[in-house]
């Protein structure tokens, strides 16, 4: 790609110039680094907005088919530095604002983290979309613009507090908003009937409450390709004007209906849903950007092509989990109710171009929701849904000889609520897990039902990251590195990796590159110090785990080790021991007491080791506040070992376990979710595996023969850790703050199994496996050698070859070319 003559220089200077003097009447002298942010921002959007125009042009011109990759959750982290990291044009710019004297990276953190996800969800729906552009493929995502995302996270006296997260406070430079894509979507009234003539019936939706959705766009830049594809992010707005006349005969609830039910649709991500309105407020926001996302597709489609039977040639629905799953009904209302269909022709459209990816092997995680809202809110889709139930359910009876259990376990609609998943199968040509061992549990255990009825929908496409992010943009020293020893290939294609494999025992490589980590571990340290006032020591094991926080995740199972090997310090101080900083990162749902009460204890154990002078340092444990995007750049790039300690059988993949690797830390884990397919590609020898595999997690939970309180009462240790919960020892405010956490690992009260995700069973394994790590990080040359393999042996995990998977086997798109 030619560069553009913008970035030249003088030109980009004195465009940034103009729009400092044109945005905010100021001279650069005058302007804060906020708006100069806004002012490069607009400067690079310029030339995104060109090719965006070129891309779009190909898109209309060739017709080639296109994905609509919709999700709940896109996790994008900044864009002006991706940018221009795709544009090629990073290092021109950062010349020319050194030149004026501005740092790039204080510009760069003037960008809030757009706040449209949370958790590995959304930040594999954003690495798939980058992907997608970099290899050429038309697509759109398809989300909502949420105003304050899931939250922003404060710790106080070491709980989680959620406040809003105002990241459209300043504008956001690198959305379009688009209001002449503006659909209806309806809510609750009532449907009825009436004969349209050839004995068909026409449905008629009234007495419903609507609201606009309007689109904003957003650029995903290709790599070096001229290539923008879109993320679409849809804002709520009422229908109709605020009615002042009824606020003037004091109607005050009916003045503000449409304007409420518009401005919480888009409040937040993930509502509460422990309570109804919760539940109801979730639904609405599922089907609202679904039934916006699928009418946009289909008024673009029918722009230039007239018969709706082609359809599945030119469109491919992407469902990111469950919750995009009424899609399948919304895509048959539109196509019976508004393209006056049968219900055969519109069901094969349909199967032909809804596809599903699971996310979860927990039960408890795929949606079901009661009827009576489901129904109440959304007559026409329930109704829809109800017929497709009928009609499957013949189906199940005719494949199982109308084995009522199959019944029980398959239908759509049963017991009083609709499931999503079941829905999201029977409809979908595919139905994919995200990792092997994910997939194959799938088959075998959760679905095995649905396998047995549709084994050809079932596949299995390994997620991805893009290396782009992750490495060039998130660790340039590294980045430099690889490229000064393999060349730049690995950019686009990261199975060039495996050509450093021949440095992994060459001195001078390793030097350099412990350097490089060492750099980054300085880096973070500052930001530590910065954030959390704690003084880290960069020669100290940076040992990690930073991930959404879930019990299945296991944060309680690390605390509880560092809390074990306090202990041990405390009784022997002259013990062999390499210095330890343990960091943490972790959001916990707002509604989900026990997750918080971990952050709780991770936050009172730091208190209490951080200030105990007489263990000279040599454990340090840090909670990052507000994880995200934008730091965990710093934190993949600093970390020495990866902790990926999962319930064997529990993490659908994991794609922090590869960031990570990408970056040369090493994996300390179970053998779960994709842990399984970096083992095999490096070897166990390059990791730290330890824990029962994830049979033996399935035999247990089958046979429900284990009890904790056997290794309570057996292992001193950790009866010692366990009593320091209820002790006051970490808390003596409150000595019965941490009873919950006491009581889940060992009061089958608390919940119907105590230890439900075997930390106390897997202890004692853990605690060897840290060993070996100490142990190894204290001979530096084989340490650098097994970093350097990691790296080498990364190849497998791009999105990159994630997304050609799925355009083989489920999408079959044909690439583009954007000429400048």
């Amino acid at each position: 790609m030619a560069k553009n003559k913008m970035f030249e220089k003088k030109t980009f200077q004195k465009i940034v110039q103009e729009n400092v003097k044109n945005l905010y009447r100021k001279t650069m002298d005058e302007a804060d680094n906020q708006e100069i942010f806004q002012a490069v921002s607009l400067a690079v959007k310029d030339v995104v907005i060109d090719n965006w125009l070129d891309t779009q042009k190909v898109m209309n011109e060739t017709q080639a088919k296109t994905v609509y990759y919709m999700s709940m959750e896109f996790l994008m982290g900044r864009a002006l530095g991706n940018n221009l990291i795709n544009l090629c044009a990073y290092k021109e710019v950062k010349e020319a604002l050194d030149e004026m004297g501005i740092d790039i990276n204080t510009i760069e953190d003037q960008e809030p983290d757009p706040a449209l996800g949370n958790g590995g969800l959304g930040r594999l729906a954003a690495c798939f979309l980058e992907s997608l552009s970099t290899l050429g493929y038309p697509a759109y995502g398809c989300g909502i613009r949420y105003q304050y995302g899931m939250f922003k996270q404060k710790i106080k006296d070491g709980f989680q507090v959620e406040v809003p997260d105002y990241w459209l406070k300043n504008g956001y430079p690198f959305e379009l908003k688009r209001p002449e894509y503006t659909y209806e979507v309806k809510f609750g009234g009532y449907v009825r009937s009436e004969d349209a003539g050839n004995g068909k019936l026409r449905f008629i939706h009234e007495n419903y409450q609507s609201v606009n959705a309007v689109a904003y766009d957003m650029p995903i830049v290709g790599y070096n390709n001229n290539m923008v594809n879109t993320l679409i992010i849809w804002d709520s707005e009422p229908r109709n004007e605020f009615e002042l006349d009824s606020f003037d005969k004091g109607d005050y609830k009916k003045a503000m209906e449409e304007e409420n039910l518009a401005k919480n649709l888009v409040n937040v991500l993930y509502p509460n849903d422990n309570h109804i309105s919760g539940k109801e407020l979730r639904l609405k926001q599922q089907y609202f950007f679904v039934s916006a996302s699928v009418q946009r597709a289909i008024a673009k489609f029918k722009k230039y092509n007239s018969d709706i039977h082609k359809l599945p040639e030119k469109i491919a629905f992407q469902l990111n989990d469950t919750h995009p799953t009424v899609a399948v009904a919304e895509l048959m209302r539109i196509l019976m109710d508004e393209e006056g269909l049968e219900w055969e022709d519109a069901w094969d459209i349909t199967t032909a171009t809804c596809a599903y990816t699971n996310h979860t092997i927990m039960s408890e995680a795929l949606e079901k929701w009661p009827i009576e809202i489901f129904s109440r809110l959304l007559p026409r889709i329930y109704q829809i849904v109800e017929e497709i139930n009928r009609r499957f359910v013949l189906q199940i009876q005719l494949k199982f000889a109308n084995n009522d259990e199959m019944i029980r376990k398959m239908a759509i609609i049963y017991d009083g609520q609709v499931k999503m998943a079941h829905l999201a199968i029977a409809a979908g040509h595919s139905v994919n897990g995200v990792a092997r061992l994910h997939t194959e549990i799938l088959k075998n255990t959760e679905l095995h039902e649905f396998y047995r009825m549709f084994p050809n929908k079932f596949n299995n496409k390994t997620n991805g990251i893009t290396q782009r992010r992750f490495l060039l943009h998130g660790n340039p020293l590294l980045a430099e590195w690889v490229t000064d020893h393999i060349g730049a290939d690995w950019i686009t294609d990261l199975s060039h990796m495996e050509k450093l494999a021949i440095y992994a025992t060459d001195e001078k490589a390793q030097h350099e590159f412990m350097n490089i980590k060492y750099q980054n571990k300085v880096r973070l340290a500052k930001y530590i110090q910065e954030h959390n006032g704690i003084e880290v020591d960069p020669r100290s094991i940076f040992d990690v785990q930073v991930k959404r926080l879930h019990e299945y995740k296991r944060q309680l199972l690390n605390i509880l080790h560092v809390m074990y090997l306090y202990n041990k310090i405390k009784e022997n101080p002259t013990m062999s021991f390499f210095p330890r900083t343990f960091i943490f990162g972790a959001k916990a749902a707002a509604g989900y007491r026990t997750a918080k009460l971990i952050i709780k204890l991770i936050n009172s154990v730091a208190d209490v080791i951080n200030n105990d002078a007489s263990i000279n340092g040599k454990i340090k444990v840090v909670f990052i506040e507000d994880y995200r995007v934008s730091n965990a750049e710093w934190i993949f790039a600093a970390a020495d070992v990866s902790e990926q300690i999962s319930t064997a059988s529990k993490e659908a993949s994991g794609t922090g376990c590869m960031k990570f690797m990408l970056n040369g830390a090493l994996t300390l884990g179970t053998m779960d979710g994709a842990n399984v397919e970096m083992c095999e590609e490096m070897g166990e020898e390059n990791m730290f595996i330890f824990g029962m595999s994830s049979d033996e997690v399935i035999e247990h939970e089958r046979n429900r023969d284990y009890d904790p309180m056997q290794i309570f009462n057996s292992d001193q240790d950790v009866r010692q850790v366990l009593m320091q919960l209820i002790s006051g020892f970490y808390y003596p405010q409150d000595s019965e703050i941490f009873r919950p956490l006491y009581n889940s690992l060992l009061n089958t009260q608390e919940s119907d199994v105590a230890d439900r995700y075997f930390i106390l069973k897997d202890f004692r394994s853990y605690v060897e496996a840290q060993e070996r790590v100490s142990k190894a990080y204290e001979d530096e040359k084989k340490w650098a050698e097994m970093a350097i393999l990691n790296v080498a042996h990364v190849g497998k995990f791009s999105s990159d070859r994630t997304i050609e998977e799925y355009v083989r086997d489920i999408w079959h798109l044909e690439k583009i070319t954007v000429q400048q």
